[in-house]
């Protein structure tokens, strides 16, 4: 592939990334921040207005490729336990308690799915989307190292499941520290904004981190068991 083939897909990827950025976060930022007040929208509608965009972004994307996939389901479902939480008026301590929840039950579910034929490393850091998964996997027989394969693959679910260890206590911390108003109050809206703008700098950046450094730990290992180059395993 030259390089003239390679910028859509790039361009392509940055454009979605800000789209994200820009629907999930800035909007529904400004909208808690600015239009809760009584002379706006008010708290409840302004809460549903802010939540409504990321949602039907998650639809938007389930209806194009037609499938439902683990992560966006957990996002969505994030969404409507917010929604509900504020609209309810239950109170404010459980925003703390679901934002520790999301990521509490991905790295549960990630040490235990190596127990099963499915295990999310594969999902989240090993998969076709970038990998030539066949390539590695005809190798590996090739050699008989499939043992040495699965049991990188387990410290990497430790390395993965540990990011989201780090964000379930980073979330919760940032949850307590900001969201101190009662829910359905134009307080509230106004710190759950504040809350969903940090999130980004805060928990997401170290986590990508840490999960970066599976990858690059994977993609090590996988050239040193199979002998094959990353050029040939990774996806052009």
């Amino acid at each position: 592939m030259t390089e003239a083939q390679s910028r859509p897909a790039k361009k392509n990827s940055s454009a979605s990334l800000f789209v994200d950025i820009v629907v999930c976060v800035l909007i529904p930022t400004l909208i808690l921040k600015k239009l809760s007040g009584d002379d706006a929208l008010g708290p409840n509608l302004a809460l549903v207005a802010a939540l409504s965009l990321p949602l039907a972004m998650g639809l938007f994307g389930f209806i194009k490729d037609r499938k439902i996939s683990f992560v966006p389901a957990i996002g969505f479902i994030s969404i409507l336990l917010t929604g509900g939480i504020g609209l309810l008026k239950l109170p404010k301590e459980y925003i703390a308690y679901k934002e520790a929840l999301i990521p509490s039950f991905f790295a549960i579910a990630t040490i235990l799915s190596n127990y099963t034929k499915y295990p999310l490393i594969r999902t989240f850091l090993y998969n076709d989307a970038f990998m030539d998964t066949d390539k590695v996997a005809h190798r590996l027989t090739e050699l008989d190292r499939h043992d040495e394969f699965n049991q990188m693959m387990v410290k990497a679910t430790w390395m993965l499941a540990s990011s989201f260890v780090l964000s379930a206590v980073l979330n919760y911390a940032l949850a307590k520290w900001i969201v101190v108003a009662e829910t359905g109050t134009d307080a509230f809206n106004d710190q759950l904004g504040t809350m969903n703008l940090y999130s980004y700098p805060v928990i997401v950046l170290p986590c990508m981190v840490i999960t970066i450094f599976a990858l690059f730990y994977v993609m090590k290992h996988i050239r040193r068991i199979t002998g094959l180059p990353m050029e040939e395993v990774m996806r052009q």
